[in-house]
């Protein structure tokens, strides 16, 4: 018996799943939700996503849930914490840019920003092999993070991100998941 048809890059791990059929794709928005899964792709970077899924919680308690001026006000005793903190990945760089980036993203509503970039009219993935790494979008998204102070948020990251909250919907074709998730809304003005 088979399952549902998923994304190929959903294996039988139970986190990957659930990830995929609840969360990857669908529409997040609010500041501090849009600054942990940009928080999160940066620090997955050069490094499996089912590492960066199964010290998710750990990220959550070690970075404050996440809360934009809670990281802003972070300083040099919080990066020694977090570089001692085996539940999260511990590389300083990122670390630095996660306190960076909560501190470009206190004045910037981060959702809104974000949120501009959304591609309604991305084309429908046939298969794995047709979901991009990078897009226009991704890349002057990334190049509006970087202008504004944001680090790790190149344009492979930033297209990371806009899939994983909705912006694009890269759930390909005959996925159960890419008929319920919503096109993404067109840019505001």
């Amino acid at each position: 018996m088979t399952g549902p048809v998923r994304c190929g890059w959903v294996t039988s791990a139970p986190e990957y799943i659930a990830y995929h059929d609840e969360e990857w794709g669908r529409r997040v928005e609010g500041d501090d939700r849009v600054f942990e899964r940009l928080t999160l792709e940066a620090f997955q970077s050069g490094l499996s996503w089912i590492t960066i899924l199964r010290k998710r919680e750990n990220f959550r308690a070690a970075f404050a849930g996440f809360s934009i001026p809670a990281v802003a006000a972070f300083g040099e005793s919080d990066v020694a914490r977090l570089l001692a903190d085996p539940g999260i990945v511990r590389n300083r760089a990122k670390i630095e840019a996660a306190i960076s980036n909560a501190r470009a993203a206190l004045d910037t509503g981060l959702s809104d920003l974000v949120w501009r970039y959304a591609d309604p009219d991305a084309p429908v993935p046939a298969g794995d092999g047709d979901v991009p790494a990078q897009t226009p979008a991704s890349r002057a998204l990334a190049k509006e993070l970087k202008r504004r102070g944001f680090r790790f948020v190149g344009p492979t990251t930033a297209y990371a991100l806009m899939q994983a909250i909705g912006l694009v919907n890269d759930h390909i074709a005959g996925c159960w998941v890419r008929a319920e998730v919503a096109a993404p809304a067109a840019p505001r003005d």
